[in-house]
């Protein structure tokens, strides 16, 4: 806790996840100078930490997520791969524990999740933007999951998450043609709430939250609790324990596009696939 009654979960040299209580509102930073918000292991579990303290802060009335310094968020923190992606066991800790956990922790949260995106919305960008209720989003921004070139698929419940909020096309497009989509074509397809120039998408997401914040509380929280339900009813409950997709999901670990795309991207080459 800090002296204005903030409080900041913090892991400078792996970026941090920033929490701030104003009054009803919890601020929500993505922060990781240098690398776009990229998003490390540390960050992710800061993250599910930060929502778990939200969902059981019943005087809170709204969440808003942001990024610093002009962007979202651009994907995963690469450079940290190496250490674990490359034996099954590592690889399913990170996604089924760690991402999956901070993902789960705001999907699981009541209270209504504003998100401004800026810049870059890329692979952790956008499945941390799938968790939020209310997307407003920068004319400049840019969306995509790429990850097929660093010799990778999408996680299994990541994948369920992305192309119940994307659509299953669009998902399509992004991890089969590395596509990157601009706002306006976001916001056609359904994805964002509002798109606005880049300089007043503070403005309008704030004004987004003072709606929210202006309704009864409960509403919000049951109205959250209903469309969960019936989300998960029709996409994310589909993918359980006991499917065999995710029983072999992580089977590519040790595999030679999986390590030529990670080592390709941390030299700055072209991939040999």
């Amino acid at each position: 806790s800090t002296a204005d009654g903030s409080r900041r979960f913090l892991l400078v040299m792996s970026g941090s996840i920033r929490f701030e209580r104003q009054g009803h509102l919890a601020r929500v930073s993505l922060s990781h100078p240098g690398k776009f918000n990229a998003m490390s292991r540390a960050m992710w579990r800061e993250l599910r930490q930060v929502f778990e303290a939200i969902q059981a802060d019943a005087s809170i009335r709204c969440a808003s997520v942001r990024g610093e310094a002009g962007h979202f968020c651009a994907g995963g923190d690469i450079a940290e791969y190496p250490d674990f992606r490359f034996t099954e066991a590592g690889l399913r800790d990170f996604h089924d524990k760690d991402v999956w956990g901070g993902l789960q922790a705001m999907l699981d949260c009541d209270v209504p999740i504003v998100a401004s995106i800026d810049g870059n919305c890329m692979g952790a960008g956008v499945e941390i933007a799938c968790c939020c209720d209310i997307r407003i989003a920068g004319a400049s921004a840019r969306f995509g999951a790429p990850i097929a070139r660093l010799g990778f698929p999408m996680a299994p419940r990541e994948a369920a998450l992305v192309m119940g909020q994307l659509g299953a096309l669009l998902a399509r497009e992004m991890l089969l043609e590395a596509a990157v989509s601009s706002a306006q074509q976001m916001l056609t397809r359904g994805f964002l709430s509002r798109v606005v120039a880049d300089e007043q998408v503070s403005e309008e997401a704030t004004l987004s939250v003072a709606r929210i914040m202006a309704l009864a509380p409960q509403s919000a929280r049951l109205n959250k609790r209903t469309l969960r339900a019936l989300q998960r009813r029709a996409t994310l409950d589909t993918v359980d324990d006991g499917d065999d997709i995710l029983r072999q999901a992580y089977a590519y670990a040790d595999s030679p596009e999986h390590r030529e795309g990670i080592a390709a991207f941390l030299e700055k080459r072209q991939p040999n696939f």
